[in-house]
């Protein structure tokens, strides 16, 4: 089940998945090729806006180097819509999860190799500081604008390495430093980093490194100062935004924002464009094909093959699964996928017309509780901080009951961390304090101080209850709150108050990432720690390390911000840019388990379960689906297996 571009290059065989995604942060270290071809075939919609004189020939739209895309089973045939849905008003990463980061490289189809995408090549030099991108001559936005080295330079120069619009994110710099962009002709960009920067590939095919290719120099230049100063403030008073960082947002969007897709006349690189908005009140998300598309199948058909992906808005779970059933979901596996739906979708698959694809986990847990240890009441940080408190905590937990209840059985106790067959597999992040042992448990809170009162809840060396909030968003998993309230009654029994605090999602990410005003916090802990994923519950560098908010914004702000952390997460952090950099396979293996080992005699977060592989449901006509697909954001699931390629099966 091979999707891959034209040439072969890049296919390695021999070598089993975990190895080939460790590998992956060094190969890109040559250079990049696609096939030429010339482009023919074109929608009907589109030859007839052509033959109308609106439309240049499609030749002309794919640009003189389209990438060539080898469909994984057949050529397609043009038309239909995909139908998916959405979860309310922020399950925006839903659409960009089927449409795609169309960053500058992507990754392979198995999660295994980085490959061209918006670059048509690119040379990596002086030992992994120098990144030299070859763009694709001829290449359009989504109005038929050229996309030119302008294009990124715009992006970098005015955007990204701009203080005044927003702090650089970290994977744009090395050494302290922040990138230097350069323009050598209109569709070469050179990359310069001041120390070697194996990762920066992998950060680039992760849906957060589109950045360099997200935005449209001809139409959003208008909503920056150096750009538009004297229509500027006429445009943030028409729009109602507060400031031209606010006007920028509304426009043009961002990385994982719902107004990314909140303009149709925004230009994007995307296979389909928006055209009814995602916006409040809205009732569905509707995407058309873009014209100007630039990738082309191997019989020199412009993709993508389906017309139009329609997303309708529904409120709850409970609606998504009854449409599935009902057969109106062509592709689903976000919020569908716990395995307490599946029976329930195994019984209606004939109903529906659909059967289940594999999503395999790439590592750790699905269910992860972060105990806020930068928090803003000084006891409740104190006793956080306890790692015999922690340790007791996890302890005091029964995840087999939790397994055999909630999971229906299936997986077994995790912390975090890549699974035993992975390289970077570390045993004691893994595997330690998993065993239910409520004596062992009391006995530590006992040696902490902290005794019972008559309603048996333990106490704190002020008099306070020990209870504290666990926050959790329910429609993201619902398998959360089923086991945060079996986990409620058995911290109980150990004389520890846990509240459940269910939040819509918005207010979650408010409250937990910006904040920091929780107790503690479930998220998922699914990374392998390979090259581009975040491994934020190994080092506080993301808004989902919750265990170390204050920390994160200290470290990310150059130590203006936040709070200064201690020296065990300064030397995870240390080591962590070092690891970025490494060019070396091995070198960088070493250093990340480094990190693994401080952070496992630190023991910051709690896990419940080895993530386990899901399952999503697909249209018995809709081709050219893998059975099989990695699920992750970094990947992110479908997208790398190119849904422009999908097609429905003519009767």
């Amino acid at each position: 089940m091979r999707q891959d571009t034209a040439s072969d290059t890049f296919t390695p065989k021999g070598r089993g998945l975990a190895r080939l995604m460790l590998g992956a942060a060094i190969l890109p270290l040559m250079a990049f090729s696609t096939a030429a071809q010339d482009a023919t075939g074109q929608a009907p919609s589109l030859a007839a806006m052509v033959d109308a004189g609106n439309l240049p020939p499609v030749a002309e739209r794919v640009g003189d180097e389209p990438e060539v895309v080898n469909p994984l089973n057949e050529v397609g045939a043009y038309g239909g819509d995909l139908r998916i849905y959405l979860r309310g008003s922020s399950d925006h990463n839903h659409i960009l999860r089927v449409v795609g980061p169309q960053g500058l490289v992507r990754w392979d189809p198995q999660y295994t190799e980085i490959v061209p995408n918006v670059a048509e090549r690119v040379e990596v030099t002086e030992g992994g500081r120098v990144f030299t991108f070859h763009l694709r001559d001829g290449m359009k936005w989504s109005d038929g604008a050229p996309f030119t080295a302008d294009d990124v330079m715009f992006n970098v120069e005015d955007l990204v390495l701009n203080e005044e619009f927003a702090p650089t994110p970290p994977r744009y710099t090395s050494g302290g430093e922040p990138m230097q962009v350069e323009k050598l002709d209109d569709y070469t960009v050179r990359f310069t980093f001041k120390e070697p920067y194996g990762d920066f590939l992998a950060e680039l095919a992760s849906p957060l490194g589109q950045h360099p290719v997200l935005y449209a120099k001809h139409y959003c230049s208008q909503f920056l100062p150096a750009y538009n100063s004297d229509g500027l403030a006429a445009l943030i008073e028409e729009n109602g935004a507060t400031d031209w960082q606010n006007l920028f947002l509304q426009k043009c969007g961002d990385l994982e924002i719902p107004a990314r897709w909140g303009n149709p006349e925004r230009p994007t690189l995307d296979p389909w464009v928006i055209s009814e908005p995602y916006v409040g009140g809205a009732t569905r998300v509707v995407m058309t094909r873009n014209p100007y598309f630039w990738q082309i199948d191997t019989e020199g058909n412009q993709l993508p093959y389906i017309d139009q992906v329609v997303a309708p808005i529904d409120q709850d779970v409970e609606s998504l699964i009854l449409s599935v059933m009902g057969g109106n979901v062509d592709f689903g596996l976000r919020h569908i996928d716990p395995p307490a739906n599946r029976p329930v979708l195994a019984q209606n698959r004939e109903k529906g017309d659909y059967d289940f694809f594999e999503a395999k986990s790439t590592g750790g847990t699905d269910m992860s509780i972060s105990l806020n240890l930068t928090h803003k009441d000084p006891e409740k940080r104190a006793l956080f901080r306890e790692k015999d408190f922690r340790v007791a905590l996890s302890l005091g937990m029964d995840r087999q009951e939790i397994i055999d209840t909630v999971m229906l059985g299936q997986g077994e106790p995790w912390q975090q961390g890549p699974f035993e067959d992975h390289p970077y597999h570390h045993e004691q992040i893994a595997t330690q304090f998993l065993e239910h042992d409520p004596e062992q448990a009391n006995a530590l809170l006992d040696g902490l101080g902290l005794e019972r009162g008559e309603d048996g809840i333990r106490r704190m060396a002020n008099g306070d209850p020990v209870r504290f909030q666990v926050d959790v968003i329910p429609t993201f998993d619902p398998t959360w709150v089923d086991s945060l309230q079996l986990i409620e009654q058995q911290w109980a029994e150990i004389g520890v108050d846990m509240e459940i605090n269910p939040m819509e999602r918005t207010f979650f990410y408010e409250r937990t990432s910006n904040s920091n005003d929780h107790d503690a916090a479930v998220w998922r802990a699914t990374q392998s720690w390979v090259a581009g994923q975040i491994p934020q519950m190994l080092v506080p560098v993301h808004h989902d390390s919750r265990y170390g908010i204050a920390w994160k914004d200290w470290y990310l702000s150059g130590g203006e911000k936040g709070e200064e952390p201690p020296a065990s997460i300064k030397k995870r952090l240390e080591l962590y840019d070092a690891a970025r950099g490494m060019t070396d396979a091995e070198e960088r293996r070493q250093a990340m388990l480094e990190i693994a080992q401080i952070a496992a005699d630190e023991f910051e977060t709690i896990g419940v379960s080895q993530a386990l592989p899901t399952y999503g449901i697909v249209k018995n006509d809709l081709m050219n689906v893998p059975e099989s697909m990695p699920s992750s954001w970094y990947y992110p699931t479908p997208s790398p297996t190119l849904p422009q390629t999908w097609f429905w099966k003519s009767e």
